[in-house]
């Protein structure tokens, strides 16, 4: 166990080139490696307009894998860590829940114990979302300053493309993401990608 908790933390963070970016990951090169960090929406509104970026690690070990991922502050991925940290949840569920929801709404659904809503994200159960209520809260407070991220308006068509290929990637099938997707162009023509992403994550 110790063995394991070593490794997870044994990466504090990667600096360098913006190799490639997605709404679900990111390629740091440095040192002439490029390392594929998973990424939540948060960390993809901070870096998306930037060339090179720090990302704070965590490497999760698991028997059929070995996963990094990337977070843009210290306060998320302290975030991310508390809700692993909770039976039931692991690195994917956390990702898509600090995907689906801001660090603000997050302390507000907790403080609030509003499971109901909290289990409206992929993967998740109304049980877990309890639990994650029970034993985070009180938690999580002043962990963010939870800015609120500024939509930066993009081309339809861009945006459309990254927004499904993001989905996609994060579980849910073609066709419904494009159904979704392009709704909500047709509603707010002028959206990010990382907006599109997480009023997609809402629908679906």
């Amino acid at each position: 166990m110790h063995g394991k908790r070593f490794l997870e933390k044994m990466y504090e963070y990667i600096q360098g080139n913006i190799a490639e970016l997605l709404p679900a990951y990111a390629v740091i090169e440095t040192g002439g490696v490029g390392y594929l960090l998973n990424i939540s929406l948060q960390t993809y509104s901070e870096i998306e307009h930037s060339t090179q970026a720090r990302l704070f690690t965590h490497f999760m070990v698991r028997e059929d894998a070995q996963l990094l991922y990337g977070f843009a502050t210290k306060a998320e991925r302290e975030l991310f860590r508390q809700l692993i940290s909770v039976s039931g949840v692991g690195g994917n569920t956390a990702r898509m829940i600090l995907s689906t929801y801001s660090p603000r709404e997050l302390q507000s659904i907790i403080t609030t114990e509003n499971a109901v809503l909290l289990k409206n994200v992929k993967g998740l159960g109304l049980k877990t979302a309890q639990k994650i209520i029970v034993e985070l809260s009180g938690k999580l407070t002043a962990l963010f300053d939870a800015e609120t991220q500024p939509v930066q308006p993009a081309g339809d068509d861009s945006v459309c493309t990254e927004t499904i290929a993001a989905l996609v990637m994060l579980g849910f099938s073609r066709s419904a993401s494009d159904k979704a997707v392009r709704a909500i162009l047709k509603e707010t023509p002028a959206i990010s990608v990382e907006e599109a992403v997480r009023m997609a994550l809402k629908r679906l």
